[in-house]
């Protein structure tokens, strides 16, 4: 159940709205057409402006509310919402609205026209989440399969229809079960060599990228996770991505520690212990307009904790965030421009199913 929201709207001549007299018949065309649809329509309020055009609201038994707006530069908007309770047929079928919108741009000859699938709001699972540069993604999730608040963050598995079961960390996705290309892209993998390599993963808390590096034969991989919770919830309900590495915490290949991934480093670099790749499966680079605030100080710490740690010929690799978020991307860059001893780096990007867009990534090395 969920509120639905079907949006249209229609480019006209702006000398058809320019003033009231020619807004107030092209409201009535559009009143004419949507009794159509809904016979028991009743006017409930409407206002004129000179400056802002025409706008009224519009109601069918007071359950199903329109409203409509004339702009005076040529824009009409048209926006219907009601209640859909679990189990019923929606008011408007996908024909009803397209006849609608084509019967309307012919008696207003529109010279463009749209009308957009019903937007599902407050239902039990969110549909929505936006791509990096905030563009609004709709998935076809038709399950909640787990819920967990952990201490850090709030933990979701949803099912999506073709994506499978996904990962959701604080309402933003992660990693599904249709996204081996993120793994693959993030470990370079038939570029690098880890053969006989020892490993730090700082985050990771799926379990696959560990999962695809033992696949390489490394000589060791230990991962610093600090949220038990996800790892359970990941071995339980995404085990096709992490196979049964989360089902222990220790083996002759890896070790995963549970704990804050910065206060491990200090103790590595304490210990003079070196690695030959560390990743950096974390947070996002954040989307902002300057390297300030706390992900940033995050981010910093990292770097800086990371490259103590890394051998010589040793690579930090990582992930940033869409390729679309150029301005965000450059800042990371700056960043590690400002490293001490100077580093180099080359990206690589890939689509990445669940993310619905392209995801660029980093592979660091001492310059």
């Amino acid at each position: 159940m969920a509120a639905q929201t079907i949006l249209f709207d229609f480019t006209l001549d702006s000398a058809k709205t320019a003033d009231e007299k020619q807004r107030q018949e092209v409201a009535k065309i559009l009143r004419n057409e949507l009794e159509h649809v809904f016979p028991q329509l009743e006017l409930a309020y409407s206002m004129e402006s000179p400056e802002n055009g025409y706008f009224s609201v519009l109601h069918e038994n007071k359950a199903t509310i329109i409203t409509c707006r004339i702009f005076q530069h040529g824009l009409l908007t048209v926006n219907v919402e009601y209640f859909l309770p679990a189990g019923k047929e929606p008011i408007m079928s996908f024909d009803t609205m397209r006849t609608m919108e084509l019967i309307l741009r012919q008696k207003l000859d529109s010279d463009r026209s749209k009308y957009l699938p019903p937007i599902k709001r407050g239902g039990y699972i969110d549909i929505y989440m936006t791509s990096s540069d905030e563009r609004i993604i709709e998935y076809d999730i038709d399950k909640l399969v787990y819920e967990v608040r952990s201490p850090f963050q709030k933990i979701q598995i949803l099912h999506s229809k073709t994506l499978g079961n996904m990962l959701l960390l604080d309402e933003l996705q992660n990693i599904a079960e249709s996204d081996l290309i993120y793994t693959e892209t993030l470990m370079g993998r038939g570029i690098e060599n880890y053969e006989g390599k020892e490993i730090c993963i700082l985050g990771g808390g799926d379990g696959a990228l560990l999962y695809e590096l033992l696949k390489e034969n490394p000589k060791h991989v230990v991962m610093l996770e600090i949220d038990e919770l996800v790892m359970e919830a990941c071995n339980k309900y995404l085990n096709s991505i992490c196979g049964d590495v989360l089902e222990k915490r220790r083996s002759d290949q890896y070790e995963i520690v549970v704990g804050d991934c910065v206060e491990y480093l200090k103790k590595f670099i304490g210990e003079g212990r070196k690695f030959d790749y560390v990743f950096g499966d974390l947070t996002d680079i954040p989307i902002t307009g300057a390297p300030v605030g706390v992900d940033w100080d995050f981010i910093r710490t990292i770097f800086e904790h990371s490259f103590k740690v890394l051998k010589p010929d040793g690579k930090f690799l990582t992930h940033g965030n869409g390729t679309s978020c150029t301005e965000s991307l450059e800042l990371f860059e700056e960043q590690l421009s400002l490293l001490k001893p100077k580093v180099k780096f080359t990206t690589s990007k890939a689509f990445v199913p669940s993310f619905m867009e392209e995801w660029l990534f980093y592979q660091v090395s001492f310059a």
